[in-house]
């Protein structure tokens, strides 16, 4: 077994805490490194829906024009559509995570994807902006939701050791995956049929998710009834909410505008403020010796740092698609399908890959990776045939940044006691989400402030800039991060 801490896990020899996504013969009746056959329909049932989930973050990126004309929508107040998703998914993912520690993983579960689906069906049927926008918050809210859940029923479903990391590793591809969908499945829906269809899709996916869950998820009510710590809910929530808010608001007006700097200000304040009612609470939402843990601490750094270099790398290739080369929405949405082979590919191998060599030394191989493939973006000019450079640079960023992210989500949920998955995939969904959400406003604005001679060499800096944080990353976290056994 490859993780990144050295004791075993006490999940397995903790009876007052056991709480398993499957039943005891299921876990025992197969060899260790092979899954049973109720196994595989599990993790394809929550493969399935953490991919729906992550196709929602981008479906609607190509269609914000036609949505905005369909509905009536201002230019100034169509980046709501993406903002009030992102403030609602990122905002209440840490409580949900706990939540469904307390009142079930599986509840949580399909009480998410129900809610997914109904706020689906309701953003296909809008018709006009104030309908439109609930349903995106209804659409966040359930990601939160079925996110964390579903992750903690994977761990919790497949021991630590070489299925756990290979289940982790498809999980990680098909999200990263999905995202690449998202943008493709987004810019075909609309043009072939109506915006309208990238909300639909969803409602007969979530309608089947919901009918075979409650006979394949087996998850055991906690034994102990805990109380939810709600001083830290709220100062956490309000904290992240008004994080997202303000990452939001930097990208679209600039990071000296007054209220994005009184909303990042208030956030810290809120999330500083959450440490200290943990260190007092008696039922904390999340231990703080949960969060001083070594490989919470660095796994989550790793995940921060692979999510938003590899998602604000889309956005400055997006810009160079469009307004350089001059390619359409849906051909930069197909141009990105290369990078979701990448991905795939990563996914696939990064569970073994974390077996064989440690988590610490996947993540130090993958960020140098995607780290040198990344480098080679630099060089990009004006002519179209530089698309071969874009092509081949983002499958091998791809598979080089899912081996991050499958390290980071194996190292982030290791060695902890079953009652803790909530938690833990609650706190490493969280920086997911925050780093989708800081990596746009971040290198958009290292492009401002470095295109005075035009776009593309506001572009390479950028790229540049992209490059060494996923150097930085990967050696700190692989410095702090003990060797695994």
């Amino acid at each position: 077994m490859a993780a990144s801490t050295s004791a075993p896990s006490p999940a397995h020899t903790s009876p007052a805490h056991h709480s398993p996504a499957l039943t005891s013969p299921a876990r025992t009746a197969a060899p260790p490194d092979r899954m049973t056959g109720r196994q595989r329909l599990l993790l394809t049932l929550l493969l399935g829906a953490q991919f729906m989930v992550a196709v929602d973050f981008s479906i609607l990126n190509v269609a914000l024009p036609e949505v905005g004309a369909g509905l009536g929508f201002s230019v100034a107040n169509l980046q709501w559509v993406a903002t009030a998703f992102a403030l609602a998914a990122a905002g209440f993912t840490l409580l949900f995570g706990r939540l469904a520690d307390l009142a079930g993983r599986k509840r949580l579960f399909i009480g998410g994807m129900a809610v997914l689906g109904v706020s689906s069906l309701v953003g296909g049927l809008a018709t006009g902006p104030e309908m439109l926008l609930a349903a995106r918050v209804a659409q966040g809210l359930a990601t939160a939701a079925v996110t964390p859940a579903g992750l903690a029923l994977l761990t919790t479903a497949f021991r630590e050791g070489p299925l756990r990391e290979r289940a982790l590793g498809l999980n990680g591809a098909l999200m990263s995956a999905g995202f690449t969908a998202g943008a493709i499945l987004g810019g075909l829906l609309t043009s072939l049929l109506s915006w309208r269809w990238a909300f639909l899709i969803n409602v007969p996916v979530a309608a089947l998710v919901v009918a075979l869950a409650p006979r394949m998820i087996t998850d055991a009510a906690p034994r102990v009834r805990a109380r939810l710590d709600v001083p830290g809910a709220v100062s956490v929530t309000g904290g992240l909410l008004l994080l997202v808010f303000g990452l939001t608001r930097a990208g679209e007006h600039g990071w000296t505008s007054p209220l994005t700097l009184l909303a990042l200000a208030a956030g810290a304040v809120l999330v500083v403020a959450f440490w200290f009612v943990e260190k007092r609470a008696a039922q904390p939402l999340v231990p703080t010796a949960l969060l001083r843990r070594r490989t919470v601490v660095w796994g989550n750094t790793a995940g921060l740092i692979a999510f938003v270099t590899e998602t604000s790398l889309v956005f400055l290739l997006t810009l160079y698609l469009q307004k350089v080369l001059g390619y359409s929405p849906l051909a930069t949405g197909l141009a990105f399908g290369v990078l979701g082979l990448g991905t795939v590919l990563g996914g696939t191998l990064g569970g073994r890959v974390v077996g064989r060599f440690g988590t610490r030394a996947t993540i130090l191989t993958g960020g140098l990776v995607q780290a040198a493939a990344t480098a080679t973006l630099v060089a990009l000019g004006t002519s179209h045939a530089w698309i071969a450079l874009l092509l081949a640079a983002t499958f091998v960023g791809g598979v080089g940044n899912m081996l991050v992210i499958v390290a980071f989500m194996v190292t982030a949920t290791s060695g902890l006691d079953d009652a803790d998955q909530g938690r833990a995939t609650g706190v490493a969904t969280m920086t997911q989400q925050i780093g989708i959400t800081l990596g746009t406003p971040i290198m958009s604005a290292v492009v401002v402030a470095s295109s005075s001679g035009g776009v593309l060499p506001g572009l390479r800096v950028a790229i540049g800039v992209n490059a060494a944080l996923v150097v930085a990353g990967a050696v700190l976290a692989a410095g702090f991060l003990k060797r695994s056994r």
